[in-house]
């Protein structure tokens, strides 16, 4: 397909998010409105514009990649998910919203002390910036190959080009240019998974009926793996409890996501987004793996060269951009930038917003919203579009996985520590250590990684997802054995006042 059409495309996908950028952010643009959308989002809105964020470009191209190798068998993990998103909203939304919380680590500071809020909060922005990275790296390769490739543009620049426009739409209003622009971009993104598998039918001579009996007869929709425990990353425990964990962890404890949970007027309408979102978000990836399926049946009917592609990543762009027509490959890249951008800006808003507050201590100032602390709020966003630029072209030397794997394994050594963290201090009602805090969430990927890396040679048990809890029980495991009993009468563990977490309106 020409690069200039897909240019085109493109720049008049940007130009509407721009617009909207601009009618949003009339009338405020201040601090209030770019942490937390003063309070007044529309739950509908923010379930379905969270879709298009949780499920990201990675989704959108590596989980029907991803089948060859483990077939549905990734379904175990979204099932997880689900159970996750329902603790989240009955768990930790009625604590955030009962502490009336702008930043969600500010609990860690009531709960453990100063050390534990900053080293939580300082958890979040390594891993958002890192996940945030190499989910806006699918992309940029894609429109690396496709189109920039043409005028012999760096890689770099292509990244560059993709931050800025961002930036240039959500650096105004913030959470609320967000959840209207994610809230589109999530039309776009289902509107184009459910029409590439239509393509695809097509393209194979299958009907409706045809397509789901192909998909189901086909050698790739196995879900429940019952293999060697010990020996299988893809076992039905391992994946199920791994997706519970994850969840909790790169979801409940994420300002990103959370953000747009507290931007909601009150806990009932962010419950009802939590769990309509759930319920939305399992039936979309029914979608997606079904789409996986269709590209292997589709690259074995026309013999195309699998293995010469360097990941499975490459299979779904390969296809739609090389052997169908114009108007699929359009869709595709529709869906695609959709779903990366919708993920990239949303957590761009949030890392700006958790580092304003949390270590500027914005949400501690009577004049938030003056003139300076706005513009010091710009120059936070454009350093962390500056750090992720860093971040991607780190990640693009030395990478040879499909960035799914990458990702989640990632996160089972960044969030962990959170996850630890949180178990702790919803767990028990014991004191801390609050200044050993950091180092014990430094020696807990450490252990991690020492008994992820030699699990197999020493006991034959293979780690998936489940990293992340091995992560986050040596956290709590350390943070008890430094621990002591909490004294009756202790003022750090009474309600929040208010001067410490003001509600913004």
């Amino acid at each position: 397909m020409s690069p200039i059409v897909l240019l085109s495309f493109l720049i008049a996908y940007f130009g509407v998010l721009i617009f909207i950028s601009h009618l949003t952010s009339k009338g405020s643009s201040d601090n209030s409105s770019f942490f937390i959308a003063n309070r007044n989002s529309k739950w509908y809105f923010v379930a379905f514009g969270m879709i298009g964020t949780a499920l990201s470009g990675v989704t959108f191209i590596s989980v029907p990649g991803a089948v060859a190798k483990s077939n549905f068998g990734y379904f175990q993990f979204v099932l997880g998910n689900a159970v996750g998103f329902v603790l989240i909203a009955l768990v930790l939304l009625p604590l955030y919203y009962r502490m009336n919380l702008i930043s969600i680590y500010t609990y860690l500071e009531q709960r453990l002390g100063y050390w534990s809020y900053k080293t939580g909060a300082a958890i979040f922005l390594i891993s958002r910036t890192i996940g945030s990275a190499f989910r806006l790296y699918l992309v940029a390769i894609v429109l690396q190959k496709f189109i920039f490739d043409a005028w012999q543009v760096p890689f770099w620049a292509t990244i560059a080009i993709c931050l800025a426009l961002i930036w240039s739409y959500t650096y105004k209003g913030g959470l609320k240019t967000i959840i209207i622009t994610d809230t589109l971009q999530t039309v776009f993104l289902l509107s184009a998974v459910i029409l590439s598998i239509w393509f695809i039918s097509e393209s194979l001579n299958l009907d409706l009926a045809q397509t789901f009996e192909t998909v189901k007869n086909s050698s790739y929709s196995t879900v429940f793996h019952w293999d060697s425990f010990l020996g299988s990353k893809n076992h039905f425990l391992k994946q199920f409890l791994g997706g519970i964990f994850v969840t909790v962890a790169m979801t409940g404890l994420d300002q990103d996501l959370m953000q747009k949970n507290l931007s909601c007027k009150n806990i009932g309408e962010a419950q009802k987004n939590m769990l309509t979102f759930t319920a939305v978000f399992v039936v979309i990836n029914i979608f997606f793996l079904s789409v996986g399926a269709l590209l292997y049946e589709f690259a074995g009917a026309n013999n195309l060269p699998l293995a010469s592609m360097k990941t499975p990543d490459h299979l779904f762009p390969e296809i739609a951009l090389n052997h169908l027509t114009m108007l699929p490959a359009i869709i595709f890249m529709l869906g695609l930038t959709a779903a990366t951008f919708a993920t990239t800006d949303s957590a761009l808003t949030a890392l700006t917003t958790s580092f304003c507050v949390d270590f500027l201590g914005f949400g501690k100032r009577e004049d938030q919203n003056s003139a300076g602390l706005v513009r010091t709020r710009h120059a936070v966003h454009v350093g962390f579009s500056f750090l992720m630029l860093l971040v991607i072209m780190i990640f693009r030397l030395i990478n040879n996985d499909s960035v799914v794997n990458a990702i989640f394994k990632a996160a089972g050594y960044t969030y962990g520590p959170l996850l630890g963290l949180f178990v702790f201090g919803m767990a028990t009602t014991r004191t801390v250590k609050d200044r050993a805090v950091p180092l014990i969430c430094l020696i807990s990927p450490v252990l991690s990684f020492l008994i992820d890396t030699n699990s197999i040679s020493l006991t034959g048990y293979a780690i998936g997802f489940e990293l992340i809890v091995i992560n986050g029980f040596i956290t709590f495991l350390l943070l008890l054995l430094s621990s002591s009993k909490q004294q009756k009468v202790q003022a750090k563990t009474a309600e929040p006042k208010a001067v410490l977490v003001p509600e913004l309106n």
